[in-house]
């Protein structure tokens, strides 16, 4: 079930390009599926944006209520620009909804600022994703700054002959930080599925009727799409990373 060091030692370059292919391969796909998600949470934010809810409640006033109710009155909702750029910032403890949620009526929109207060609410009860999640933010950020330079510079001393033993390290550690970026990622999934729970946990409770309920399901499935695109994606970029590394290998 484990992949063990000896078995790593024992890949080939040969296995590395046919490594490489079969992962390239792989990519278009996955990239039509992260298309197809982006296109379909947007069509069915546009189309549930069109259904009112019976509740008459704006989603900053439904997501207000739903904290209030969880003792998180410190929580503050504010407005931001843009359209599904609503996110919940645990460090700074703010309910940022855009534009296109903040004031709308709509079962799409109560269905996302609900998602929303259910990340708040993970942070005030330590749910072990989203707890896992936040850690691992500082590792993301290093990531997206510094894990192409170290391939980068890597991939140029691995080629130079006798500085092959530098590349190795370079292109290791870059792994390695990649492995965490890939772990935020998988972390990540967990976390927006138990926050779509507990929104539509709150919305049946008095706020929605079984037909609005079922749109604002449909909205929230959607958005849960695009993570899971987000990640093979991501896990497939390590895999090809990792494919370079032995591709570049001296039997």
């Amino acid at each position: 079930m484990f992949v063990s060091l000896n078995m790593l030692c024992d890949i080939s370059a040969y296995d590395g390009y046919l490594m490489y292919i079969i992962i390239t391969a792989l990519f278009i796909p996955i990239f039509l599926l992260g298309i197809f998600a982006n296109v379909k949470v947007n069509s069915v934010f546009a189309k549930y944006s069109r259904v009112d809810s019976n509740t008459n409640l704006t989603a900053a006033e439904a997501a207000r209520r739903v904290l209030d109710s969880e003792g998180l009155q410190d929580v503050a909702i504010v407005r931001i620009r843009g359209n599904l750029t609503d996110n919940y910032n645990p460090s700074t403890r703010v309910l940022s909804l855009s534009e296109s949620v903040y004031d709308s009526t709509s079962v799409a929109a109560l269905g996302v600022a609900c998602h929303e207060a259910g990340h708040a609410i993970q942070h005030a009860k330590k749910y072990v994703f989203s707890t896992l999640r936040t850690k691992l933010v500082p590792i993301l950020n290093f990531a997206n700054t510094f894990l192409w330079p170290l391939f980068i510079i890597g991939l140029i001393f691995g080629f130079m002959g006798s500085f092959g033993t530098i590349g190795d390290v370079f292109l290791i550690i870059g792994m390695v930080i990649f492995g965490g970026s890939l772990l935020f990622s998988l972390v990540t999934l967990p976390t927006e599925f138990d926050a779509s729970k507990r929104a539509l946990r709150v919305l049946s409770n008095g706020y929605m009727s079984g037909a609005e309920l079922k749109g604002a399901r449909k909205v929230l499935t959607a958005a849960a799409m695009t993570y899971i695109a987000s990640f093979l994606m991501s896990a497939l970029q390590f895999l090809r990373l990792l494919a370079i590394f032995f591709m570049r290998r001296r039997d």
